[in-house]
């Protein structure tokens, strides 16, 4: 991260002119519309290769959208024609699309990113680029701490997609940020993302009444809300001075305990199979997995967040639990059992063991 004169200038921009990536898809839509309603910003732009639906117009509000490709060099012309002062690029696969596969996958991620970067990096109007990342960074495996911090890498090369083209991206920002040392560019790295409102969760796979999990593992999850996604993309935009942060709710949920919460019945399964037959056996639940979410849902991953709160100054409005309980809210999920008996019983259990100690002692 920055310091001295440079980094303090920077941290007192205001965004004017904000151009936003995905405006058709929940978090570009959700930010270009939080910078729509801040009267102390001129003209928001938002760009997607398809134009949003009736409700997410009405939500843009004020907005300017564009149908552009931002892996077309004329993207160029947006920016710069508009003098866009701010770019939040929230436009990110993180699975292959039914049409295209990976291949496109890794062309909307990565060529995309690389053109949008190349044109911030051109673009002398441009001050402040923030862009959406994720813990997947980090990978899972048996070797890592119990938290990361923004310095350290993967201990084992994730395997997913989707990890990988996140890896390539933030390498891709950094060299922007080389050659524009006066330019602000911040990297969030978001914990997976749970909410009512979005599907494409990390723990999607608890809508089925029987939870797959790996045998002998519990593994211990941080998550982040999609409200405090979008907040902090948006905060960033106007407080972030430059460099990469980890963001996650506070607190941290064992597997055991999210699948009691959500009433459902967890089927511990040896790991190769989880990762193998158990795409099978689970039918699309499991099948829908990317190549990341197995190896969390074995060892989980932990973020240090100490730079968020510190040098990002943002707090998330909802902990991790929170996060979890209002997706299992949301989510409308039927309980295979009520939640509630098993703490009951829980509570009982210790007494009767409190009891027989203290008979004896």
């Amino acid at each position: 991260m920055g310091s001295g004169q440079g980094s303090d200038t920077r941290e007192r921009h205001e965004p004017k002119v904000v151009l936003v990536t995905g405006a058709s898809r929940y978090f570009g839509s959700r930010i270009a519309s939080r910078f729509a309603a801040d009267p102390g910003v001129e003209r928001v732009i938002a760009v997607d290769t398809m134009p949003p639906g009736r409700e997410v117009r009405r939500r843009l509000g004020r907005t300017e959208f564009v149908r552009a490709d931002i892996r077309n060099p004329l993207i160029r012309k947006v920016v710069e024609n508009n003098n866009v002062d701010t770019v939040v690029h929230a436009a990110l696969l993180t699975r292959p699309p039914a049409r295209g596969g990976r291949p496109v996958m890794k062309d909307l991620n990565v060529l995309g990113s690389m053109q949008l970067l190349a044109v911030c990096q051109k673009a002398q109007s441009v001050r402040r680029v923030v862009v959406r990342s994720s813990s997947a960074v980090y990978g899972c495996s048996a070797k890592d701490p119990a938290k990361f911090t923004e310095e350290m890498s993967a201990r084992t090369p994730p395997a997913g997609w989707f990890a990988r083209d996140m890896i390539d991206i933030e390498a891709l920002v950094r060299a922007m940020a080389r050659r524009r040392p006066d330019m602000s560019a911040s990297i969030l790295r978001l914990a997976p993302i749970v909410g009512p409102r979005l599907a494409d969760s990390g723990v999607q796979y608890l809508r089925s009444p029987i939870t797959p999990t790996v045998l002998g593992r519990e593994a211990r999850m941080q998550l982040l809300h999609e409200e405090d996604a979008v907040a902090v993309l948006v905060h960033a935009a106007s407080r972030a001075h430059g460099g990469t942060v980890n963001v996650a709710g506070d607190g941290a949920l064992a597997m055991s305990q999210a699948i009691r919460r959500a009433g459902r019945i967890a089927a511990p399964v040896p790991l190769f199979v989880f990762r193998t037959v158990g795409r099978s056996l689970m039918g699309p639940v499991m099948r829908g997995f990317s190549g990341e979410q197995p190896d969390y849902f074995y060892f989980g991953c932990g973020l240090d967040t100490t730079r968020m709160r510190t040098e990002l100054g943002f707090t998330p409005r909802w902990t991790t639990v929170q996060a979890f309980d209002d997706f299992i809210a949301g989510a409308a999920l039927r309980p295979v059992f009520d939640p509630a008996w098993i703490d009951a019983a829980e509570h009982k259990l210790l007494g009767l063991i409190g009891a027989g100690s203290g008979a004896h002692t």
